[in-house]
């Protein structure tokens, strides 16, 4: 642990907490015993009105009287009364015990002459300064005070923040008790994991790492795709840290009054440094690290502004010790270069995609809570969840868990799980969607005709699973194709092949109809994807040969989507679409004639299908005469994706 550092002078802390507390307590004390004696004094003093009063004083009864300016009061003996009046003395004062009285003070001249004719001993009495200062100005002005600072209150914790704290930092100190996460519930990063642990030692045993004369980083940026654990690292190293951590995101900067950004930063810097040793997390930090003087505007100004004083406070003339900056964006790309050198961020950590074991990991962390049955083998899950997150492996675990609702289950069964990663990959299944028999035949057609084509191509990923049911929102039915082995690298032939196997669809139609349908939209919108990046990107042409003739539009996590820039000539990109659509030509051919070679199989598959419904690789390979091959039963690659055919 890190002992705590004094106070510094003049600041909010400059009294110990024990005297802060007598420093309320004392005065609030004092209050409450002068309102009991008040309450308590008032309780023995009968009020009686001011005509009974003058009553008394003709019959002797007031032995003694202090006038006031409001208030007339004194003490009332029956028995002082004169002999005649004994009887009537007693009847109207309502007893025969002396007690205190109090009345209202009336306009009476003759009130002194009064009481000096029976004898009544009397005295004036003006208020005293204190009581006068302290009800005719202290408690109002006290009232005043305690009423605008309720005010105050309530307009800064609702909707619209008070205009006096526009520039305060808005992060939130976290306790390390109120995350409730630690290292132990991160999996599938262990890289990350030791690259946060070590910051986190440090901050717990810094005289180890100085007496070798490291120090400590002043930046750590997490980078990576979403949903891949950035943030729940974070939560881990507050819960692991036992020093302050503040939270805030990129976005809470951004306001659009002039300098408000600017302030909060500084604002923010303030706050961490009178805590320090301690840890910031800005989340989204790309937010307000956007590259400065790419766009022209008041709006774009203002963020350059923010990052301005960001860039000052992480690394300009004024020391920063102690404040460990940790950040995380999945948009590394569009950072200012001047906030990723060393100094700023000294490192940065790549949180990507978990591999099978960091898949197994995740699935271990997020069943713990879940009852599973024996048959549950998440190790054949995570080979059948290629490309997942721990988001999307979070999501799939909670699926589960609904469909084993739904059943009315007690425990979560293997299909439950297998059942959940269908409908998270392809979507829910569309049961009330009603297809006809023909437009059921021609669907089994096409799919059967992915797999076929797949199935006889030798670099082709081999097929878990075929289905008619609807699913998502324009899925009629899917075939779902798993990567046998770890696959870092994809050969030409191997990108051929996944073309061939995507067209095959479309070629079924044609071998059986003689026309094809709008069902292939999605299939040739992915092969014309790879097709061009073969030729633009990997250079796998002879005509066009090595040139790379587009770019990424980002350049560290990219998928399978097109964004990509050309860079090339008119001429080139003319080469190119012709290169493009020769390819494509080439590949459906070949995926033609391989359904007609085994059109019997195409028709005996087919009518399988259209009495299952589904059917998964294992029989779809018994009834071609392939030898059996499971798709899991081989590690599934870490960096690949579930190829689905729609």
């Amino acid at each position: 642990m890190i002992p705590d550092k004094p106070a510094p002078k003049g600041g909010p802390n400059r009294f110990p907490p024990q005297w802060s507390v007598l420093l309320w307590y004392l005065p609030l004390m004092i209050f409450l015993l002068w309102m009991w004696q008040q309450a308590f004094s008032s309780m023995n003093v009968r009020t009686i009105p001011y005509s009974e009063f003058k009553t008394q004083v003709r019959q002797g009864q007031v032995v003694e009287a202090t006038v006031r300016n409001d208030t007339i009061e004194g003490r009332i003996d029956p028995h002082a009364a004169t002999s005649g009046n004994q009887s009537n003395a007693t009847a109207a004062g309502g007893g025969d015990k002396p007690y205190l009285f109090r009345t209202v003070r009336v306009e009476d001249p003759k009130l002194v002459e009064d009481l000096e004719a029976a004898h009544v001993k009397f005295v004036g009495m003006r208020p005293g300064f204190m009581s006068q200062f302290l009800f005719a100005w202290l408690l109002p002005i006290a009232f005043i005070f305690l009423l605008w600072g309720f005010i105050s209150r309530r307009m800064s914790s609702g909707a619209g923040s008070s205009i006096l704290s526009f520039g305060k930092s808005r992060a939130r100190l976290v306790a390390e008790k109120e995350t409730g996460i630690t290292f132990n519930d991160v999996a599938g990063c262990d890289e990350a994991k030791y690259e946060l642990q070590e910051v986190v030692d440090f901050l717990k045993n810094p005289d180890r790492y100085r007496s070798l004369g490291a120090k400590i980083p002043k930046g750590v940026l997490l980078v990576g795709p979403p949903g891949t654990g950035k943030t729940l690292l974070a939560k881990a190293v507050a819960g692991e840290a036992q020093v302050p951590f503040f939270s805030i995101s990129g976005s809470d900067f951004v306001e659009m009054f002039v300098g408000v950004g600017a302030a909060r930063v500084r604002d923010l810097f303030v706050q961490a440094k009178a805590q320090a040793p301690c840890i910031v997390f800005i989340d989204e930090l790309d937010a307000i690290g956007r590259e400065r003087g790419v766009h022209v505007g008041p709006v774009n100004d203002e963020r350059e502004q923010t990052l301005n004083a960001l860039l000052v406070e992480m690394d300009g003339f004024a020391p920063n010790a102690g404040v460990i900056l940790l950040a995380a964006t999945n948009r590394p790309e569009v950072l200012d270069r001047a906030l990723l050198r060393p100094g700023r961020f000294d490192r940065q950590v790549i949180v990507d995609a978990p591999d099978i074991d960091g898949r197994q990991a995740i699935l271990r962390v997020h069943t713990r809570t879940v009852p599973l049955d024996d048959d549950v083998d998440l190790r054949r899950i995570a080979r059948a969840t290629p490309g997942f997150s721990g988001a999307d492996l979070a999501n799939a675990v909670n699926e589960a868990a609904l469909l084993a609702a739904r059943r009315r289950g007690r425990v979560i069964h293997q299909h439950d799980l297998e059942e959940a990663i269908e409908k998270v990959v392809a979507g829910p299944e569309r049961k009330s969607r009603r297809l006809t028999e023909e437009i059921k035949r021609r669907v089994a057609y096409h799919e059967v005709g992915h797999a076929l084509v797949a199935a006889y191509s030798k670099h082709a990923d081999p097929v878990h699973k075929i289905s008619i049911i609807p699913r998502g929102r324009a899925a009629l039915g899917y075939t779902m194709q798993l990567p046998a082995e770890d696959q870092y690298l994809m050969t030409r032939s191997e990108l051929v092949d996944r073309i061939r196997s995507a067209l095959g669809g479309r070629a079924a139609e044609e071998v059986v109809y003689g026309e094809v349908t709008t069902g292939a939209e999605n299939d040739l919108e992915r092969v014309t994807v790879l097709a061009r990046q073969m030729i633009c990107l990997f250079g796998m042409n002879e005509k066009l040969g090595l040139a790379h003739s587009a770019l990424r539009q980002g350049i560290y996590f990219h998928g399978a989507d097109g964004t990509f820039q050309r860079d090339c000539s008119e001429k080139t990109a003319e080469e190119i679409d012709r290169e493009v659509k020769n390819l494509l030509a080439d590949t459906y051919r070949e995926a033609c004639e391989i359904l007609l070679q085994h059109r019997d199989q195409l028709e005996a598959v087919s009518a399988e299908l259209l009495k299952r419904e589904s059917m998964d690789g294992h029989t779809f390979r018994e009834m071609i005469g392939l030898a059996p091959h499971d798709a899991l039963a081989e590690p599934a690659p870490a960096n690949g994706e579930i190829v689905i055919r729609p």
